[in-house]
């Protein structure tokens, strides 16, 4: 059980890779596509998932390093980002899935007032279509991907923009799954929940979030507790 009433008007915003849906086996599928013409052998699933967070570019010249070659050059880089998105838009949900409890969290978080947002470095034009095919696009007041932000995580701009601006207070919540979204939510004045089981490369526990989770059931709960610890800071 929580307090409700320290949700009620709560603004949290997610990240989307590795927090609230396993994309990395499109990604992995996209990006063995795009290097194959390149020669490189596929890269293995265990592999991307510690290489996503940094977007789809370093995702490119991350598989080519690990596979002893040099950078490509930007116009082979770009031919391969090309076809990299093409392929990962055309099946973008074909084996991606929400985490596990994911729905029921967010619709618990809803029903006790909270206001839902996604805060993600994946360009809009690929977050909207996901989070649609898997049935939770609705469940946001908005969806703000990296080209609807100034400048993206870590900024904090990126943060203030998802969460509806303004600035935060002691109901503001950032809910990720690495450094970047660490960075972000601190620079922006936001709570930082991290969830144990994305995609960093380092464990998050390193970083000094406010709560860490591994199982979304536990996340209205952990979201409460921390908006009641943060109101009682500022009153303090």
């Amino acid at each position: 059980m929580h307090d409700r009433d320290a949700l009620s008007g709560a603004r949290i915003a997610f990240d989307l890779d590795g927090t609230l849906i396993d994309t990395a086996p499109d990604l992995v599928r996209a990006l063995n596509a795009a290097i194959a013409p390149a020669g490189l052998d596929p890269v293995p699933l265990s592999a991307v998932r510690a290489m996503v967070g940094r977007g789809a570019r370093a995702l490119i010249e991350r598989a080519f390093a690990d596979a002893g070659r040099p950078a490509p050059e930007e116009g082979e880089l770009s031919e391969t980002l090309e076809l990299f998105l093409s392929v990962y838009r055309e099946g973008i949900a074909d084996l991606s899935r929400p985490f596990s409890g994911v729905e029921a969290a967010l619709d618990e978080l809803a029903a006790a007032g909270a206001r839902l947002s996604v805060c993600t470095n994946k360009p809009g034009w690929l977050a909207v279509p996901l989070l649609q095919a898997r049935r939770l696009a609705d469940r946001f007041e908005r969806i703000v991907g990296a080209e609807d932000s100034p400048a993206k995580k870590p900024d904090p701009a990126h943060v203030l923009m998802a969460l509806g601006g303004g600035p935060t207070g002691a109901r503001d919540v950032l809910v990720g799954d690495y450094s970047v979204d660490f960075e972000a939510a601190r620079a922006a004045g936001a709570g930082i929940i991290l969830f144990e089981n994305g995609y960093d490369e380092k464990p998050v526990r390193t970083l000094g979030a406010d709560r860490l989770f591994n199982a979304f059931e536990d996340l209205p709960a952990l979201t409460a507790g921390l908006i009641t610890q943060r109101q009682a800071l500022r009153r303090s």
